[in-house]
């Protein structure tokens, strides 16, 4: 049994190619420069876990050949993390058996997005979303002995989940890392970190940014994700990542 993560999204809320934009970037022929919004599936312990379900899921799931997952969890209630949750409608006439881990205000707003599938009785075809509620800080169950750390991070001033699988941490739209949370995640097997662009955001960290946390953290190998165009072509990335740090994209399997 191999425990491993593969990149299904590396991209921003708008995605690569952003839409009417003839950059070098968005118009590159570098297959690792098409970026989906940023996903990850994550094979942990004989369970298949999903990392967020934005809208761009369904070719996701499609291209990489996902055929069922165990879980889903939800870092935050943003479109670009929530938005292709009607799509899992499929894998739900399979199986009913796969829950929505999330923080009860996320829970609560994706409600509001999608009240069709929450009214009794149900309208056949909707989505069967069976949503658990979950605190950082507290281990999320997944039976059989597995267990997923959930834990804050700062999106702006929104916090966030970022997710601990045995020696993977998952982090995702950061701005700030609390002191408890870095300590948690020191000296990790595997760092995965936001890396929006070279100049400021307020709300996610930029690649120069996210580099200073990797170099405290010191993890064993660490991957950036979460790019807008404007941070450059893949090729140009890799160029400036230290070593044991690398772009992600989309389609990357990495063992852990």
């Amino acid at each position: 049994m191999v425990d491993r993560i593969t990149f299904l999204g590396t991209g921003t809320s708008t995605g690569i190619p952003e839409i009417a934009c003839d950059c070098e970037v968005c118009t590159s022929p570098d297959q690792r420069d098409k970026r989906y919004r940023t996903s990850a599936l994550v094979e942990y312990c004989g369970k298949k876990v999903l990392i967020d379900c934005g809208p761009d899921f369904r070719c996701q799931m499609v291209e990489n050949r996902v055929m069922d997952i165990d879980a889903i969890i939800i870092t935050h209630e943003h479109y670009d993390h929530t938005g292709g949750l009607d799509d899992l409608r499929p894998l739900f006439y399979r199986s009913h058996e796969c829950p929505i881990y999330a923080e009860e205000h996320v829970v609560e707003a994706i409600k509001l997005r999608l009240p069709y599938a929450f009214r009794e009785p149900r309208y056949p075809g909707v989505p069967y979303l069976e949503m658990r509620t979950i605190q950082a800080g507290y281990p999320i169950d997944l039976g059989d002995g597995v267990e997923i750390l959930p834990f804050t991070v700062m999106h702006g001033k929104l916090p966030i989940l970022g997710f601990k699988f045995g020696g993977l941490a998952y982090i995702t739209d950061c701005k700030t890392l609390p002191r408890e949370t870095k300590e948690l995640l020191k000296g990790v097997d595997l760092l995965v970190i936001n890396a929006l662009r070279h100049y400021d955001h307020a709300a996610h960290l930029t690649f120069e940014e996210g580099i200073e946390i990797i170099d405290e953290l010191k993890p064993r190998q660490a991957y950036l994700v979460h790019f807008a165009h404007t941070i450059g072509r893949h090729e140009e990335i890799e160029k400036i990542c230290p070593p044991g740090v690398a772009p992600a994209y989309d389609g990357l399997t990495v063992n852990f």
